[in-house]
Formats: structure tokens, C-alpha cells, sequence
């Protein structure tokens, strides 16, 4: 992947649900598609930090996507 995941550009098609300044959590609510496996995700964690852990809920796949200054991770619903 060469582009950059632009949230900005995309923004209206999702719904913040959590903003901490380093890590933002996004719930995607217009069938955005994964940049790693292009089918739409459920949510998707951006953070700055060099580690991060989440408790993933019920049963789901995930996507990661490593940029030069963030990680992103898409979850998707089984």
C-alpha cells in the first residue's frame, strides 16, 4: 500500500467513538472498504503509539496496516 489511509477525506462516512490525542477509535457506518483486503470493516484503531493492546469483542477477523507514523487496525465482523 503506497496511499496513506486518509480519515479526514472520509470522516462523514464514520463515527468517532473514542479520541484519546495518540489513538482514535472510528465505527465505519457507510460500507468503507479495508485498505488491506478491500471488503468494509466495523471499526477501525488508529494510534501513534509504538505498542498498543485492545480486547477484541465476540468472534472477528482483523486487518493491520503499518504507515511510517501510525498503525492501523480494521476489525471485521464474522
Amino acid at each position: 500500500m503506497t496511499d496513506r489511509f486518509d480519515v479526514h477525506a472520509i470522516r462523514h462516512r464514520l463515527k468517532l467513538k473514542r479520541d484519546a490525542g495518540h489513538t482514535s477509535l472510528f465505527e465505519n457506518r457507510d460500507s468503507v472498504v479495508c485498505p488491506a483486503c478491500e471488503e468494509p470493516f466495523a471499526e477501525v484503531l488508529i494510534t501513534e503509539q509504538q505498542e498498543h493492546s485492545f480486547q477484541p469483542t465476540g468472534s472477528m477477523r482483523f486487518c493491520v496496516v503499518r504507515e511510517d507514523d501510525r498503525t492501523l487496525l480494521f476489525t471485521h465482523e464474522s
